[in-house]
């Protein structure tokens, strides 16, 4: 078998080279200390350092919240990966595509928010002709052509 071809035997649908399994030590947020406390604080929960002399948070007693750190990091092997195992490369034009000519097997293009929808569809239409995998290549596309 070719390299990019999957198991049905077709090209087009582009897998990562290696597949690796991406572990999370932490998935739900850090909280600021109080957040329960206050409605204001409450609304929109951004983590801020405790300052205080007196703060159990920040002298880190057990059984308290706990301060972000360096040891919740990712793996630097699987830091940035989408689920489907690639890395988001973000793309302005057509030429920006080309990049990912050898490197479809580790990077999926995304369409920058700001870019047209004509110069979409040539994005889409040479993305498929590069066989590099595009994260949003249906968003803001005219299915029907103005008459």
């Amino acid at each position: 078998k070719k390299i990019g071809q999957i198991k049905s035997g077709k090209m087009g649908a582009v897998t990562p080279l290696v597949k690796r399994k991406i572990v999370k030590k932490k998935v739900n947020h850090f909280r600021r200390h109080h957040w329960d406390r206050y409605k204001k604080i409450g609304q929109r929960v951004t983590w801020r350092k405790p300052k205080g002399i007196d703060s159990v948070v920040r002298r880190r007693f057990k059984g308290n919240i706990r301060m972000p750190n360096a040891g919740y990091g990712s793996n630097k092997r699987t830091k940035h990966l989408l689920p489907n195992g690639l890395k988001k490369f973000s793309v302005s034009n057509v030429n920006e595509l080309e990049v990912l000519l050898m490197q479809n097997r580790h990077y999926a293009a995304e369409i920058a928010h700001n870019v047209s929808s004509r110069k979409r569809a040539l994005i889409v239409e040479r993305a498929a002709q590069l066989n590099v995998k595009l994260l949003n290549g249906h968003a803001k596309l005219n299915t029907e052509q103005a008459e």
